[in-house]
């Protein structure tokens, strides 16, 4: 084992283990903690496959923005009764047992009887692949109509929301 593939399985073990104690957590501060390590630990697991772009990008947007904006709509709300939120086992509750028991051996069958193919290795250019000029060329050459229509439809969207919070602010 290599210490890329080291650092790889140890960093899936506490991405792992977090999503499970983000699930289990009573408080929703700290189900949303867990899920802030849990997104460090994607990062981290983006940049031992090279992604370094898609490591920082995630890092920024999930673990700073994202975050900041369910822990601040968490303190809003003031989920203090815990009482409210306890679920009663139902078929739900049985059926997503049932799936994460079928996941669960699906993941063990290809990591314990699965062997390494051409199509498991990584590519010798994936590690230019993750760069920010790779993106940003690939974005501004093959990609430059949809990302104008993107950019096209996010300004409409902006101007439609001014528009809608101006009407508000009026009345």
């Amino acid at each position: 084992m290599t210490f890329e593939q080291g650092v790889f399985y140890f960093l899936a073990g506490i991405t792992v283990f977090s999503a499970v104690m983000m699930l289990l957590q009573r408080n929703p501060v700290n189900s949303a903690l867990y899920l802030i390590l849990n997104f460090f630990c994607l990062g981290g697991l983006y940049l031992t496959l090279n992604a370094q772009f898609i490591a920082l990008v995630h890092i920024l947007v999930y673990a700073g923005a994202i975050m900041v904006l369910f822990l601040f709509v968490i303190m809003l709300l003031n989920l203090g009764d815990d009482k409210r939120l306890i679920e009663h086992l139902g078929l739900r509750m049985y059926l997503g047992i049932a799936f994460s028991v079928g996941l669960l051996l699906e993941l063990l069958y290809v990591f314990g009887v699965g062997t390494p193919t051409a199509y498991t290795q990584l590519s010798p250019a994936s590690a230019e692949m993750g760069t920010v000029e790779y993106i940003g060329t690939v974005l501004f050459t093959k990609f430059l109509f949809p990302f104008e229509i993107t950019s096209f439809l996010l300004l409409a969207a902006i101007i439609g929301a001014v528009l809608l919070a101006k009407k508000k602010l009026v009345q």
